[in-house]
């Protein structure tokens, strides 16, 4: 087997290049990649506790505290008690967060439509499902 043919060069290289577009729409708005993922995930649920956000962005504890410093200094966040767990903390949008998780909602509809738009849907489905399942 060649070196280009190995699943885990070609699995780096999509992720590469996923991460590379991605970064350029959310550029714009002064986020990461991985910060434009976080603010859609909030803006989908808001008030998430940490824990339960780094479950749904499956971001270890110390890469998540980072990510959530970066957007608190931006203004993209507040960390609040949790009321129900004086332990743990909540995450909220602030407003600026809130107007942010609208448009990255809405560059994130358009990024999947221009980055898979080489694939039909049914090709389109199994890799939804293919990646669902290395994931897993």
């Amino acid at each position: 087997m060649k070196a280009e043919e190995c699943i885990f060069f070609q699995l780096a290289k999509a992720n590469q290049a996923g991460a590379r577009f991605w970064l350029k729409k959310v550029a714009a708005l002064h986020l990461t990649a991985v910060q434009g993922m976080v603010i859609r995930f909030l803006f989908d649920s808001d008030r998430l506790t940490s824990s339960e956000l780094g479950k749904k962005t499956d971001l270890d504890s110390a890469t998540l505290t980072g990510v959530l410093d970066r957007l608190e200094a931006g203004g993209f966040i507040e960390r609040q008690q949790n009321h129900e767990d004086r332990r743990s903390i909540r995450i909220h949008l602030t407003e600026k967060g809130r107007t942010t998780g609208e448009i990255v909602a809405r560059l994130m509809v358009e990024a999947n439509t221009e980055f898979l738009r080489e694939f039909n849907v049914s090709e389109e489905v199994a890799l939804r499902s293919l990646l669902t399942r290395i994931r897993q």
